[in-house]
């Protein structure tokens, strides 16, 4: 990758120019404006099933019952209250009953109330999409007053926590409750949170206002309007955030950031993250459908050299794919070395020659294109051919998701927790699907299937047990090569020097609750 120069083609200047032009008008209008470089579009605002990047926007307009809070090196992660100011659970963990807050009001102007909160948990499960998965272990959902709302499980479960899910835990407006995906995706919403969506131009921009008479604090100075530009260039990207047309962006490429932190207007802020980049190969292709030969390939993945090149030594080895600070994460995991005449011997003893691979990653993502870079020279050295593609991310994602036989070889991507457990990786990306959602190795595996759900049971019950059983999963995986996991990526993100009250919080990935910050 290419230091950083300036923009040297029409195409990125009237990008440029038509970025700054809408920061004037912006400003014209009031100060008060916090704006977003995003670097991938929303794909669904739908409260109920949006399960991608979207969670951005959502996550300022929706809320859910409480908050994960993560541990620092003083003091535990925790549950904070949000829609709920506090809760109970039952001696044998199935009866959960959690108080709502009096006086929050939803954006429609109707109270929060434990109907509310029934009837969009109910239309989440219903409708079945996205992150619904949260709440399979609710059997029914009692509303013995108008503040109180008690849930009866089938199975211990941590409910406080999957309540703080940054997917499927929003609690909408009543009203909201029969409208279809398109209503919410034509810019419309139900939410409680400090903003409301006032414009939406998909695969361009979101913008968000603040609603006058919110429930929770304000801080002096908040901002009054919040702007999602939507820009996949990373060197449109790093203009606008030095430029000062933007006030918070991430993406930008690692090999840039020493100049970043050089600009006494801008802050680079460097944290753990709990997302894991990895590969997952198309099982159901030959020969990726042989475990020797996906061995094989991991074996010929530079995995320091990405570190190094592609995250200027900030990132770690991923062991497996649920990363440190999770519970459930595999420190002496098995992982495989770069040794590229063990892989070469591993394909000829197999019988394979001339590979034709294609790999796909997001255009977005320069650090997967990095990797991609690295992984090409050492496979050519042992006569595999890859191919890269970079792709829009949500037509990387229909791509594979539509059929395997005509989908990509590797997908590349990153994950993040939709709510804190190790059953959030391994469920979402490894269990059988019938139809691909996420699972896109198309991996099929039984004996993995009864493991992590399993684990999953005993997670309310027996910690301990549960985290060995989903620990001795992630070994399935890694030994049937299932996917490339290349590292663990630490949480960049470039924020101007003059913003105050920025935290971030890896639970919910890339995230910026714009309420707690002013200018």
């Amino acid at each position: 990758m290419k230091r950083r120069d300036f923009l040297k083609t029409s195409a990125l200047t009237a990008l440029a120019t038509a970025a700054a032009s809408r920061w004037n008008l912006a400003l014209a209008q009031g100060s008060g404006i916090f704006t977003l470089a995003y670097p991938t579009s929303f794909p669904d605002l739908d409260p109920a099933t949006s399960f991608s990047n979207d969670g951005a926007v959502l996550a300022n307009v929706y809320e859910g019952l409480t908050r994960y809070i993560p541990g620092t090196e003083t003091e535990e992660a925790r549950i904070e209250p949000l829609l709920a100011e506090s809760w109970d659970v039952s001696e044998d963990g199935l009866t959960w009953t959690f108080a709502l807050r009096d006086g929050v009001k939803f954006h429609d102007g109707s109270p929060l109330t434990s109907e509310a909160v029934k009837g969009s948990i109910e239309r989440t499960k219903k409708i079945g999409g996205g992150a619904s998965f949260i709440w399979a272990p609710v059997a029914s959902i009692e509303t013995p007053e108008p503040l109180k709302v008690v849930f009866v499980l089938s199975e211990p479960q941590p409910l406080d926590l999957i309540a703080s899910a940054g997917f499927a835990a929003w609690i909408q407006a009543p009203a909201s409750l029969e409208q279809d995906n398109a209503w919410f995706n034509a810019g419309n919403d139900a939410g409680t949170g400090p903003f409301r969506i006032s414009r939406y131009e998909p695969g361009q921009r979101a913008v968000l206002e603040r609603v006058a008479d919110y429930w929770g604090p304000v801080p002096e100075g908040a901002f009054q309007t919040v702007l999602f530009e939507i820009v996949e260039d990373t060197t449109l990207i790093q203009n606008m955030i030095e430029g000062g047309q933007a006030d918070w962006t991430y993406s930008v490429p690692f090999e840039n950031l020493e100049q970043l932190q050089a600009n006494p207007d801008l802050r680079v802020v460097v944290n753990p993250s709990f997302e894991t980049l990895f590969g997952l190969y198309n099982t159901r292709r030959a020969p990726l459908d042989r475990p020797k030969v996906r061995q094989a390939l991991s074996m010929a993945f530079p995995y320091d050299d990405v570190i190094m090149a592609g995250t200027a030594n900030l990132g770690t080895r991923a062991k497996g794919v649920v990363p440190a600070g999770i519970w459930g994460h595999d420190a002496e995991a098995p992982i495989p070395q770069t040794d590229l005449e063990a892989a070469a011997a591993l394909l000829a003893e197999e019988g394979v020659e001339g590979l034709e691979l294609v790999m796909t990653y997001s255009t977005s993502q320069s650090l997967s294109a990095i990797a991609g870079e690295l992984w090409k020279a050492n496979l050519e050295a042992i006569g595999v051919t890859l191919t890269l593609q970079p792709m829009a991310w949500e037509a990387q994602w229909q791509l594979a998701k539509s059929d395997p036989a005509t989908a990509q070889d590797i997908f590349v991507f990153f994950w993040w927790p939709t709510y804190v457990t190790p059953y959030d990786y391994l469920f979402n990306c490894f269990h059988s699907e019938d139809q691909p959602l996420f699972n896109l190795a198309y991996y099929a595996n039984p004996e993995f299937d009864a493991m992590i759900d399993e684990a999953a049971r005993l997670s309310g019950v027996d910690r301990p047990r549960a985290e060995q059983m989903f620990i001795e999963a992630q070994r399935i995986l890694i030994d049937e090569a299932v996917a490339v996991f290349m590292l663990d990526r630490p949480n960049v993100h470039i924020i101007r020097s003059d913003i105050k009250g920025y935290a971030d919080n890896p639970a919910y990935g890339h995230v910026t609750f714009v309420n707690d910050m002013s200018r």
